[in-house]
């Protein structure tokens, strides 16, 4: 299934707070895996806008199902402002008694 491109929330303090965040104590390393990407916490809103236009353009498989929700995961390349692309998989919740998919994180895939 897809994952509505409008309709999937994505916190701006989760995006630059935390995962573009170099001194997050857990999201450091992907903030440094993003950066090379070209993404940084004063450019939040174009990793928004390419997760939207680029990751949920891909099939959502979905994942366990949690007290809080149904999980989904997409695994896909995103090319970000330097140029660049790289493999990343997003995690996805879609909560109990809501239909909208909400981010959860990001997670920086090596592939080739």
């Amino acid at each position: 299934m897809k994952l509505s491109q409008t309709e999937t929330l994505i916190a701006p303090d989760k995006l630059r707070d935390y995962l573009l965040s170099p001194s997050h104590p857990e999201g450091r390393t992907k903030a440094a895996y993003l950066a090379r990407l070209g993404y940084s916490q004063e450019n939040w809103a174009r990793l928004e806008e390419d997760l939207r236009q680029q990751h949920l353009s891909h099939e959502a498989i979905p994942s366990r199902l949690s007290a809080y929700g149904r999980k989904y995961e997409i695994l896909a390349p995103v090319t970000g402002p330097s140029g660049l692309t790289a493999w990343i998989r997003s995690i996805w919740i879609v909560r109990t008694q809501e239909d909208r998919a909400r981010l959860v994180t990001l997670v920086p895939e090596d592939r080739p």
